[in-house]
């Protein structure tokens, strides 16, 4: 009896420790409206230990501090192993708040960036894992700025990759956090990095003899084949049933969803995608999205297109908030079995894309959804394709070359010096 007694009121206890106003305002209500504080139930009615300690309104997560971590990056050319990192940033905590470095900083700090503040704010707002994002975060965590953190923000922790993020003079950026005691440490996701993307795309392009003009396969699809090898010993990513797990939702549409599909390369996820899932999404309530193979896409765009294999462009989508699942090598075509296995209740397609002409003999992949009536053709918001994107890289292409160099060096230096003192 005296067992049951005391587990029956440590909810009171659990109350008094971890709320001690919240609970002291309740019991005082109470008094007032009469009700017997002696077992604080009452008698008659029924006991309001129940409808207190039911309702959770003592339990500990719920009184204790949000856990709230930081992680900053430039997050230019964003990919699949950006989203990782800021899901396991968002694994360590409650909330998880991202910082954007500017523009100016990294200019200063890595050289020009590929996209600019607005489109990176865009791709990091869309990701499922981010509860907030900072603008314009500097490249080295200040002093001035990680107060603001702690103090502001109520950041608890700064989080950042196993791999270095050095300055210019070498020194450390994250020196001061980890002074502090304030920074945790996630592993980097290994086969993929915005400059190894960049180094897919340079791969392409080719000196004209002379005059050190550059022309770009990308643009004419001359030396695809040529490029294609190079591209595919440059990318290691290997792909597993588990990081599917661990970016997917897990949950499918409701019997009575209205299931919305959208297709495509999805190459070189960029703002562009993100506002067109947004759109999408708007109109039902589960977004479904077809991922189209390496094949339709290099059959359709030519080489040395997709820049990303199937399986990377897939987890950028499904990393995206607007989406609720991926079909991962779609077909070209939506046909009625499609439609009916997965419940669709409308297509979409965006009014900007890499190129809308079929092939020769080929019928329109949209054919059966439009004789049903549920085909939609949706403005697109943004004009930014993946070519735009690659021409930006190609028309600047001394500049990353020198940056993805630079990269290099400044790596080599901090393992040479990092192996070095190890055999001290």
């Amino acid at each position: 009896m005296m067992a049951m007694e005391y587990e029956s009121n440590n909810w009171i206890w659990d109350g008094v420790y971890y709320c001690p106003r919240l609970f002291g305002g309740l019991m005082l209500t109470a008094a007032l409206l009469g009700l017997s504080t002696t077992y604080f139930g009452g008698i008659g009615l029924f006991p309001l230990s129940y409808v207190w300690s039911d309702s959770g309104i003592f339990h500990k997560k719920k009184c204790e501090k949000k856990r709230i971590r930081y992680m900053d990056g430039c997050f230019d050319l964003m990919h699949y192993g950006h989203a990782n990192a800021l899901r396991q940033a968002k694994a360590l905590g409650d909330e998880l708040v991202v910082g954007v470095v500017s523009d100016e900083e990294i200019i200063a700090n890595k050289g020009p960036p590929v996209l600019p503040m607005e489109e990176r704010l865009a791709l990091v707002s869309g990701l499922k894992w981010v509860d907030q994002v900072i603008a314009n975060a500097p490249y080295a965590i200040t002093e001035q700025f990680m107060n603001s953190l702690f103090n502001e923000h109520k950041i608890d922790y700064i989080i950042h990759g196993d791999d270095p993020c050095l300055l210019p003079d070498g020194s450390d950026a994250y020196a001061l956090a980890k002074k502090a005691g304030r920074y945790k440490q996630i592993k980097r996701t290994e086969g993929v990095s915005s400059t190894d993307i960049v180094g897919r795309i340079l791969c392409s392009v080719k000196d004209t003899e002379g005059g050190g003009d550059h022309t770009s396969t990308l643009l004419n699809g001359d030396s695809g084949e040529r490029c294609h090898s190079q591209r595919a010993q440059i990318s290691q990513f290997l792909p597993t049933s588990q990081r599917i797990v661990q970016f997917s939702n897990g949950k499918g549409p409701g019997p009575n969803s209205r299931v919305v599909y959208i297709d495509g390369a999805f190459d070189l996820f960029h703002a562009g995608h993100v506002e067109i899932l947004k759109k999408a999404r708007q109109l039902g309530d589960f977004l479904l999205v077809g991922i189209h193979t390496d094949h339709i896409v290099r059959e359709h765009r030519g080489m040395p297109y997709p820049v990303m294999h199937v399986h990377e462009r897939s987890l950028s989508v499904l990393a995206c908030r607007y989406v609720d699942e991926v079909i991962i090598g779609a077909p070209w075509e939506v046909t009625k079995d499609m439609i009916t296995t997965f419940n669709i209740s409308i297509v979409v397609h965006g009014t900007v894309a890499e190129s809308n002409s079929l092939l020769p003999g080929e019928t329109d992949p949209y054919a059966f959804p439009k004789s049903m009536g549920i085909f939609r053709l949706l403005e697109s918001p943004k004009s930014l394709t993946t070519s735009s994107v690659s021409q930006r890289i190609v028309a600047n292409h001394e500049a990353y070359v020198k940056r993805n160099a630079k990269k290099a060096q400044s790596e080599m230096k901090y393992y040479e010096e990092k192996t070095y003192v190890a055999g001290e």
